[in-house]
């Protein structure tokens, strides 16, 4: 499997680190339920499909990516960059 990063381009999945779950949201820390943040911790789904996650290109430049990946093909349909440098890279990835 590769991920494309956008400083560096086209590299080999084992340059990168999985970093968790994207499509989970963290509680509000005004939210005092235990329910809601042991919900947030401890339960995953294990979706067969197209699923959002965070890598991070720790071989490599260190950015942070948002993957979107198929969980049964583990085809990659987009990686998209995190954080400050979003709009900066977004559209300029090296091929």
């Amino acid at each position: 499997m590769n991920l494309i990063c956008p400083w560096c381009g086209e590299r080999d999945a084992g340059e990168f680190t999985y970093k968790g779950d994207a499509s989970v949201k963290r509680p509000s820390m005004d939210n005092e339920s235990t329910d809601d943040h042991a919900s947030y911790i401890f339960d995953r789904e294990n979706p067969a499909g197209w699923h959002q996650e965070n890598w991070q290109h720790t071989g490599g430049c260190r950015t942070h990516l948002t993957v979107e990946r198929h969980t049964v093909t583990h085809k990659i349909k987009s990686c998209e960059p995190l954080g400050p440098w979003k709009n900066h890279l977004s559209g300029e990835v090296k091929a």
